[in-house]
């Protein structure tokens, strides 16, 4: 938004002139932002950690570790052979744990 920095500025005077029903309708514009939100109907949605999964399956194909591969010995992730940092006495390390 511009601002005209030529424009006349209010003094006190002019401010303390303002009518009742000014400041007024400028509280209410302040109050009309806020949302009124029911908290209960809003927590309905988030699932809570730790929550009974027992009846769900999984539907995931977990493939063996490839020629490729290897598993870091930090993080425990299976990485392509192109984010291999270091081996150092049979310890693989991944570029991520090694920055």
């Amino acid at each position: 938004m511009a601002t005209d920095y030529d424009a006349p500025r209010k003094t006190d005077e002019d401010s303390e002139s303002d009518s009742i029903q000014e400041l007024q309708a400028r509280r209410s514009d302040k109050t009309s932002g806020q949302v009124d939100e029911d908290e209960t109907e809003a927590a309905e949605g988030f699932e809570l950690p730790g929550a009974d999964l027992s009846g769900e399956e999984l539907a995931v194909h977990v493939m063996p570790r490839q020629a490729d591969e290897f598993t870091c010995s930090e993080c425990f992730l299976v990485h392509h052979r192109s984010q291999l940092a270091y081996e150092k006495d049979g310890m693989m390390v991944c570029t991520e744990c090694a920055g």
